[in-house]
């Protein structure tokens, strides 16, 4: 420039991050004490992918992914063994959506990933996932209470009502007490299984 004038200009790189959601720490560390191993499934760089996995507290990225490797990256983690739930919302989603042993599609997502999906979440909260597993276990456990608790009553009380005790005891369960007593028995089924509606999410 004239008069021996010098413009010194210093560069400083940017990057580009996706916010972090506050409720995704939440929901990551629900999901973790629940015993879920939590995986990121992402085409972004993996620098940027490793840093929202550290800060929010994830097991295992899988970075720069192209949307058909997703597939594969799904299946990869099925071969280990593992049952798998995948969550998504964009066209690229849909097949993993589908390959994923159950599929979790954003409400505020794509027709395709909704299509694809298992279950839809009508809003858009990370939390709601932890909810979703937490009372499909809750609700396993139900069946299995009910499961163990109507074929011990029946194992007991068919032989009673059929006459097994009347050899040693010479008594008799009457029909109408039997008829009674199997409605009760249903009843504390149903019982059980409403419990799950005053579980807190």
């Amino acid at each position: 420039m004239g008069n021996g004038h010098v413009v010194v200009t210093t560069i400083r790189p940017i990057a580009l991050a996706d916010i972090i959601r506050p409720e995704s720490k939440t929901a990551i560390a629900r999901l973790s004490a629940m015993g879920v191993r939590c995986i990121m499934l992402t085409g972004d760089k993996r620098e940027v992918a490793e840093w929202v996995a550290r800060e929010i507290g994830l097991d295992e990225v899988f970075a720069e992914v192209l949307p058909e490797q997703k597939v594969a990256k799904i299946r990869e983690v099925q071969g280990r063994g593992l049952v798998t739930a995948m969550t998504g919302d964009g066209v690229n989603d849909a097949p993993a959506l589908a390959q994923a042993d159950v599929g979790i599609a954003i409400g505020a997502g794509t027709d395709v990933a909704i299509e694809a999906a298992d279950i839809i979440l009508v809003k858009s909260n990370p939390n709601d996932v932890a909810s979703i597993i937490g009372l499909a276990r809750a609700t396993y456990g139900k069946m299995v209470q009910n499961l163990i608790w109507a074929t011990g009553y029946n194992v007991v009380a068919i032989p009673v009502a059929a006459g097994a005790l009347y050899p040693a005891l010479h008594w008799m369960l009457s029909p109408m007490i039997a008829a009674a007593a199997m409605a009760a028995s249903s009843v504390s089924v149903v019982a059980n299984s409403l419990r799950l509606a005053r579980r807190p999410l």
